[in-house]
């Protein structure tokens, strides 16, 4: 059977090309390519908490942190996101220089113009990959933290952390209090995320 493909389909390597070259970060998802809207400042401050914080818990552990402009590739699904947040522990991310295929953990930061995304379609996608342990949702109206965790049965366990909680993060054995990852977040009842 042959596919036939839509006039304005763009192969993976023709997209990761013109990703070197774009002014403006475009996510991938079957031959077609999306423009991904700026962020906001309690966006951008907290994916950075967290990045900071994770790096210094695993520098020396053969692990690394990358943030918003690092793609995380779904092979099987012809799928490139840009995760907020992403931890890769496999060697055999190494050998990617513009994206990652392997990550144990994936953190979205969660804004009004994706939020349904990120928890249906994109969760979705993000469960093909094998090595994924921890898929993490952060809030930005209010300090919430949702962790999907795949148990030993290959279920995802959900653990929500509110105010004042220590969060965990098994798959890098990471513990950090909600607080510190909120250090700088203004809260505003009209916040435009």
């Amino acid at each position: 059977m042959v596919v036939n493909k839509s006039p304005n389909y763009i192969s993976p390597e023709e997209y990761l090309a013109g990703e070197e070259l774009s002014p403006i970060k475009h996510e991938y998802i079957c031959g077609q390519v999306y423009a991904m809207a700026g962020a906001s400042d309690p966006h951008v401050t907290i994916s950075l908490n967290l990045a900071s914080a994770l790096r210094n818990h695993v520098r020396g552990k053969g692990c690394r942190v990358y943030m918003s402009d690092m793609k995380a590739q779904i092979e099987t699904l012809n799928i490139f996101y840009y995760p907020d947040v992403m931890v890769s522990c496999d060697q055999r991310d190494r050998a990617f220089q513009s994206f990652k295929q392997y990550p144990c953990l994936i953190v979205e930061v969660l804004s009004r113009g994706t939020e349904g995304f990120d928890r249906g379609d994109k969760f979705g996608d993000y469960q093909e990959l094998e090595t994924l342990q921890e898929y993490v949702l952060i809030g930005q109206k209010r300090q919430r933290i949702e962790c999907f965790r795949r148990n030993s049965e290959g279920l995802w366990v959900l653990q929500t952390y509110r105010q004042g909680s220590e969060i965990y993060l098994a798959s890098v054995d990471f513990r950090v209090s909600i607080d510190a990852l909120y250090e700088d977040v203004q809260f505003t009842e009209n916040e435009s995320e």
